[in-house]
């Protein structure tokens, strides 16, 4: 990210810690469009005089779009800190991750979560190509038509793309991975269904390799059906026959310009060993589901944390006693919330506002 002057003419000044200066605080705003009045629902935020957009949640999702390829928690100022490791154990196999999210004024933070999630939907659902392509004259444009590629069925409560959404936000802030294909931008219409691998991200392992991690996810409300669908899918997706297809499905989805193009299509070409390709593959694999410690406190406090991780450690030992396939390093990624339905609830709203903006 830039400093003063943004990336693509979008973004004219950050604090340190990466949030848009207020007028009140000096120095502009996070649009080029400058502060006139404030926003009617969202007090602390101001409209765009130009579109009439929040300009607070507008430059949330343009800066997500804009961050460099390989930036992560512990590289640049503006990540958020409402995804969090609360547990993490990596000499378990599989390695170990417990999301928590937190608490507000009593209540699970639902309506954060979702609010955080929607600002990746440009990176999530747009080609890297349109993503440089971002600026002053198209950014509301190619916002709102991310938000359309997602879904727009009245049908939402089955619908996976959150979780797809989640994934993809919790690798970016906590592996530090680089997204290699959009596999929503080819749906051939909003409300299909994408299949194969929920997330295609890469890693630079340095020397001119690539380590390529292949997310599956679960947005369940039982914790007991999500670990047995997952372990029935990473048996499936670990076939030859079904890599090779995805393999070749992934090839045909990369985008010319992105810069890791070239070094992805060599590791997945047919004629590299599935051997070679094993040795730098990643799954990480993660589970929501309704939480009995999450729903049983109201806040972080020491009784909640000694919950939290009695119950992630009880969820982790249920997936590792599965049969899973040795060739795959996978790591383990459970979401605990409060509940399900009032997530996607929170979601399907954000998603539906930002399809009209």
């Amino acid at each position: 990210m830039a400093g003063a002057g943004g990336v693509g003419g979008v973004l004219v000044g950050e604090d340190v810690d990466g949030e848009p200066r207020d007028e009140a605080e000096g120095g502009g705003f996070a649009c080029v469009n400058r502060l006139t009045k404030p926003h009617a629902h969202v007090s602390s935020c101001p409209l765009c005089a130009c579109c009439l957009l929040p300009l607070r949640c507008l430059g949330h999702i343009i800066r997500r779009s804009v961050i460099p390829a390989g930036h992560g928690p512990g590289q640049h100022q503006m990540v958020d800190r409402l995804i969090q490791v609360r547990v993490h154990d990596g000499s378990t196999l599989p390695p170990l991750h417990g999301i928590c999210v937190g608490y507000e004024r009593g209540q699970w933070r639902a309506n954060q979560l979702v609010e955080h999630v929607v600002e990746w939907i440009p990176e999530f659902a747009l080609t890297h190509r349109e993503i440089q392509a971002i600026g002053v004259s198209n950014a509301v444009a190619l916002v709102r038509k991310a938000a359309r590629a997602i879904y727009t069925s009245k049908k939402f409560e089955r619908r996976g793309e959150l979780g797809e959404l989640l994934l993809h936000a919790i690798l970016r802030e906590i592996k530090n991975t680089i997204p290699a294909v959009s596999k929503i931008y080819y749906k051939d219409s909003p409300n299909d269904t994408v299949k194969g691998f929920d997330a295609v991200h890469v890693i630079d392992a340095g020397g001119g390799d690539l380590e390529l991690w292949l997310g599956e996810v679960k947005l369940y409300s039982d914790i007991g059906d999500a670990i047995r669908d997952v372990v029935a899918e990473l048996l499936t997706h670990s076939t030859t026959n079904f890599l090779r297809t995805e393999f070749v499905a992934i090839i045909n989805k990369i985008d010319p310009t992105w810069p890791q193009a070239e070094k992805l299509q060599l590791l997945l070409d047919p004629q590299t060993s599935l051997d070679a390709v094993f040795e730098r593959v990643r799954v990480p694999v993660l589970l929501t589901y309704d939480s009995a410690a999450v729903q049983a406190h109201d806040a972080i406090s020491a009784a909640y944390k000694a919950d939290f991780e009695t119950e992630i450690r009880k969820h982790h030992a249920s997936f590792a006693s599965r049969q899973l396939p040795r060739e795959l390093h996978i790591e383990l990624f459970l979401l605990p919330v409060h509940q399900k339905s009032e997530l996607i609830d929170a979601f399907d709203r954000q998603l539906k506002a930002w399809q009209t903006i």
